[in-house]
């Protein structure tokens, strides 16, 4: 007898499954199993309380967050006034420099020159308005037949011109000179005259200080003739340090010539010329 067909021996559902295409096999990498975390790293990580405390790295690539401000001065181009002021004084440091314009680097030092302007602020002289009022009080004193000899208020004496002439006659009881004065050539002149009339003078710092005294952008000099009774001990005083260190000083100051300092490379480079020479002397002494 004739076989039965497979089918009639299968189970209903059986013919479907092995009618039906197998499944591709994936031939990708394994994925790497997540590491096992720490529970003690877990627990000490906190999270932000709120927005204040959240890490917001800047971006400074093209579009992102603004640069910082950085120096740029070196590539300013900055006025010709700059310039001129900044080349002059890295020439006074490179030139020889002679004493009589070297003296004006001899400033007086701090606690001095606070003490004297502190007795100068007390005779600085009156502005316009000031001296209008005053005037007008003594035209109205005048006018009301109350004719007091009326003294001229002391104040600081400014002008170069005038110092001058309060020098030549032996007036002046102190001078101070600005040592930034330009051109130098104004004042150049008046320490000698100062003490050739044995008049004491001093070195200060700096002309738009002394300028400010006298209501006036800069001055290159002031003088005092006189001081108040009150303030003789500390004007002697004064008169004496400045003496010490200019008047006294005189032969030092007019030979102690100024500047020969070079820059950092030229020192470098004459120091490794020095060794240089130092190594071969030493190598013709062992010889």
């Amino acid at each position: 007898s004739a076989q039965a067909p497979l089918t009639a021996r299968c189970p209903p559902g059986a013919a479907q499954t092995a009618a039906m295409p197998k499944a591709a096999k994936t031939t990708g990498k394994k994925v790497a199993p997540v590491p096992y975390e720490d529970p003690k790293k877990a627990v000490a990580k906190k999270e932000p309380t709120g927005p204040i405390w959240e890490k917001k790295p800047k971006n400074f690539s093209i579009g992102g967050d603004i640069q910082p401000k950085r120096d740029l001065s070196r590539y300013v181009h900055w006025p010709k006034y700059v310039r001129i002021q900044r080349q002059r004084k890295i020439l006074y440091q490179r030139l020889k420099v002679p004493p009589s314009i070297n003296q004006f680097s001899n400033t007086l030092d701090k606690n001095l020159s606070l003490n004297l302007f502190k007795l100068l602020h007390k005779y600085r002289p009156e502005d316009a308005a000031q001296k209008k009022e005053r005037l007008k009080d003594l035209a109205e004193k005048k006018e009301a037949g109350d004719e007091a000899a009326s003294k001229k208020p002391l104040y600081v004496k400014y002008g170069i011109n005038h110092i001058t002439k309060l020098c030549e006659q032996k007036k002046a009881q102190l001078v101070c000179i600005a040592h930034d004065v330009d051109p130098i050539e104004l004042v150049l002149w008046l320490p000698a005259v100062c003490r050739k009339m044995d008049i004491p003078y001093c070195i200060v710092k700096s002309k738009s200080r002394l300028g400010a005294l006298v209501h006036k952008k800069t001055a290159t000099a002031l003088a005092l003739v006189s001081v108040r009774p009150e303030d003789r001990h500390e004007f002697s005083q004064l008169v004496t340090a400045i003496r010490q260190q200019y008047n006294e000083n005189a032969k030092t100051i007019e030979r102690t010539w100024g500047g020969g300092i070079m820059g950092v490379k030229s020192q470098a480079k004459t120091e490794v010329l020095n060794r240089a020479i130092a190594k071969e002397a030493a190598k013709k002494a062992m010889m």
